[in-house]
């Protein structure tokens, strides 16, 4: 019995337009961004990694982190870390209340080790081979935590409805190019967030993290069949940019706290260009340069 391919929905994918256009879930398209960070991951990561002393400095440096920075839709183990390890024993608040911040060296070595799949599966796995009873000990406790803020999600994240301009710009687009969604979200949530919301019938293919990585679904259904600059992603983090420059493909961005603005001027502007065969060059560089400018590499406690 072979292994079933998640990702030949995208593999198999055939062109019915000559333009593509990829767009991200969470933040981008759907306002879940904020909820799911200050509702259910914050709150947790503060009650399971014994930061309640600084648990304002503790949200700072999650909003920082996850919403309005260069790592912001990140791996969440990664800015987990990022918060515990850098951000908050450098906060005035944890320094002003001498507080020594607890660290999880076994599981931030997880974290780190570039062999390790960034999960819940990944965290099993990790767990099933540790020998060593601090680091099997260590590593169940960040699952357990994971796996709550997952529980989280799941109770406080509904009726969350598509930003403004988001279903007028999929109007606009499907009978001009072919659209999927790229997002590294469980498919089961995708899929159940855009048919709630009756936007599903916009896309060809709905692709989550089960099919790979973002930069993955770009390739698997756009290499050799669009010519050159006949492919745009739009996201609202660096790893949707990055992704869309791993394929070549022309990023627009839905800029972090103005994500209406950015959807209008997409719906009204960028989209006609797209299509003009007037966006690489000059536009892609002015609005990737306006975007870097909401995403600063320190956080403001620190300038």
């Amino acid at each position: 019995m072979t292994d079933v391919d998640l990702a030949q929905p995208l593999k198999d994918f055939k062109p019915k337009h000559k333009f593509f256009v990829g767009i991200d879930s969470d933040g981008c398209a759907f306002d879940t961004m904020g909820i799911k960070q200050r509702e259910c991951f914050c709150p947790w990561l503060i009650a399971y990694f014994g930061l309640q002393p600084v648990a304002q400095a503790a949200r700072e440096c999650k909003d920082f982190a996850d919403l309005f920075s260069k790592t912001r839709g990140g791996n969440r183990h990664k800015t987990a870390k990022r918060i515990i390890a850098e951000l908050l024993p450098n906060h005035p608040m944890t320094k002003a209340r001498d507080f020594k911040v607890p660290q999880y060296p076994h599981y931030f070595a997880w974290v780190d080790d570039p062999d390790s799949l960034l999960s819940n599966d990944g965290l099993k796995q990790a767990i099933d081979e540790a020998s060593d009873p601090e680091v099997k000990h260590e590593l169940e406790h960040a699952l357990a935590w994971s796996e709550r803020v997952n529980w989280a999600i799941g109770e406080t994240v509904k009726g969350m409805p598509p930003f403004p301009f988001v279903r007028e710009s999929l109007e606009k687009i499907q009978p001009l190019a072919d659209v999927i969604v790229v997002s590294a979200t469980p498919c089961e949530a995708l899929a159940r967030e855009w048919e709630e919301h009756d936007i599903a019938k916009y896309v060809e293919v709905i692709a989550g993290q089960e099919m790979g990585k973002k930069a993955q679904h770009l390739e698997y259904a756009t290499k050799g069949r669009y010519e050159k600059n006949h492919v745009l992603m739009v996201g609202d983090a660096p790893g949707d940019m990055k992704a869309a420059k791993a394929n070549d493909a022309l990023f627009y961005p839905i800029n972090p706290g103005d994500e209406v603005k950015s959807w209008k001027r997409f719906h009204d502007e960028a989209f006609d260009k797209f299509m003009n065969g007037e966006y690489a060059g000059e536009y892609e560089q002015k609005v990737i340069e306006e975007f870097d400018g909401y995403l600063p590499e320190l956080p403001p406690w620190e300038k």
